[in-house]
């Protein structure tokens, strides 16, 4: 019974916690990091097909993810 431990409702309410903690955390660093940028990331990516600009905006966003997973972790 002891493999059952990580389905108990509060374990399972915890993890979906920190998952919208972490979520909320990288969406909010993403969005300074827009307002920190001269032009509008989306157009410039999308539109003028700015690769480089696309490997450094994902480069970022990973680095983002992994710093506030292990934040989030502990």
């Amino acid at each position: 019974m002891a493999d059952l431990e990580w389905l108990k409702p509060a374990v399972v309410l915890g993890s979906l916690l920190y998952a919208l903690l972490g979520v909320i955390v990288f969406w909010l660093c993403f969005v300074i990091i827009d307002k920190l940028t001269p032009y509008n990331l989306w157009a410039e990516i999308v539109e003028k097909k700015n690769v480089a600009l696309a490997i450094v905006v994902g480069s970022t966003a990973i680095a983002i993810g992994l710093i506030v997973a292990a934040a989030v972790k502990g």
